[in-house]
């Protein structure tokens, strides 16, 4: 049955349970002392039953909302990642092509649709198979960027040296770890540039960097992408009846901007003081560094949004606030004897708006959780999640 026809039912139900009440309290030959208390009884339970349902349904609205703009928010980074200038893949730990950009489509003269599938060695000359197996085992196992250097053969196309730089990245629902590779031809490489590209955080250092103070909003232009260098930040829009949707948290090493949405409404504020260097969409064209710090970070923006898109897929308000949390427990989380704390505070409103429910819901699941002991507080309110928190708890 769906939410409207049991909106229906159940006002239908209270209807008819109001006029019997009303019809037995006027007849002048039953004397009010003689109405059953079970009736009484059942005719107030009808009214908070008509409550109940109410904010079901104001629930269910929200929670759709919600979906909606989150989904228009993950096209749109799935439309960035698809149209970066640099050749971008996806493949699983073996080298399983799972993604392809449109520039990796031009660069292997081969379609997203049939890189999809295939592995990344076909591209590679024969003679180089075991250094890069060999390689490919040592990137699975660590964390940090490597950097590869390998003729590349495309398809019916001539052969050419390229750089290839590659991440490890566990998926957030996942067991299995993905490998994030970014491709160009050496050729172009030292063509554009003559120079040595510094590290990510010394690129950063040469922006200017503004501060916000906690609860302060963040002013955007759409023709700086904010990179934030220490805090918090909540990314949100406005339903159309006023009510704040929350649709990311960007953490140190994240990126943002109003050009990265497609949303009418975008608006950024600081959960904690916050240090952010603003970078021109200018900048970014013409330096290839830029260009590839910043595509794995939006792709880590797109990954949040799905991550969203995944808690909010969950039809238990219980469920989403579990998810949310083991979400929470992996991005800003740190260890401590309990379990794991996490380092920012969000408000009751603030997570009630990712789990797509009410400040009053959220509110009584903590306190569940708590009296269950999946999860604590610390003297500053920070919340702990125990070790009982996992998934298949869910």
């Amino acid at each position: 049955m769906n939410i409207e026809l049991f909106v229906q039912r159940t006002e239908l139900l209270r209807q008819r349970l109001e006029d019997l009440y009303q019809t037995a309290n006027v007849l002048p030959w039953i004397p009010s002392d003689l109405i059953p208390e079970a009736f009484k009884e059942l005719y107030t339970t009808s009214q908070m039953l008509q409550l109940a349902v109410e904010e079901l349904y104001q629930q269910n609205e929200e929670f759709i909302q919600t979906r909606k703009l989150l989904e228009t928010q993950r096209q749109h980074y799935q439309d960035l990642f698809e149209f970066a200038p640099v050749a971008y893949l996806i493949t699983n730990q073996q080298g399983i092509i799972q993604e392809a950009n449109h520039v990796a489509e031009k660069l292997l003269n081969i379609s997203a649709n049939f890189l999809v599938g295939k592995p990344i060695i076909i591209f590679i000359p024969h003679e180089q198979h075991p250094y890069f197996y060999n390689k490919l085992t040592q990137i699975s196992q660590s964390q940090k960027i490597q950097k590869l250097l390998l003729p590349l053969q495309p398809r019916e196309s001539d052969k050419f040296d390229a750089s290839l730089k590659v991440k490890s990245f566990t998926p957030k629902h996942g067991k299995t770890t993905n490998l994030h590779w970014l491709i160009q031809k050496i050729s172009e490489h030292h063509s554009i540039a003559s120079k040595t590209f510094p590290i990510e955080s010394d690129l950063i250092d040469d922006f200017p960097i503004n501060k916000y103070s906690k609860g302060e909003l963040i002013a955007l232009n759409p023709l700086l992408i904010c990179y934030v260098r220490q805090g918090l930040v909540k990314l949100s829009t406005f339903s159309e009846i006023g009510e704040e949707l929350v649709t990311g948290l960007a953490t140190s090493g994240m990126v943002f901007s109003p050009s990265m949405t497609s949303l009418a409404t975008y608006q950024a504020k600081a959960l904690t003081d916050v240090e952010l260097a603003s970078i021109s969409l200018t900048e970014i064209t013409v330096s290839p560094s830029m260009n590839e710090i910043l595509l794995p970070k939006i792709q880590q923006r797109l990954q949040q949004t799905e991550s969203f898109l995944f808690i909010t897929s969950r039809k238990k308000v219980q469920d989403r606030l579990h998810h949310l949390l083991d979400f929470l427990k992996k991005k800003i989380g740190e260890p401590v004897p309990e379990g794991t704390r996490l380092t920012f505070r969000l408000t009751h409103e603030d997570i009630a708006s990712i789990c797509g429910t009410t400040r009053v819901t959220i509110t009584r699941l903590l306190s569940q959780f708590e009296q269950q002991g999946i999860i604590s507080f610390d003297h500053k309110k920070h919340i702990i999640c125990n070790r009982h928190l996992r998934k298949e708890n869910v």
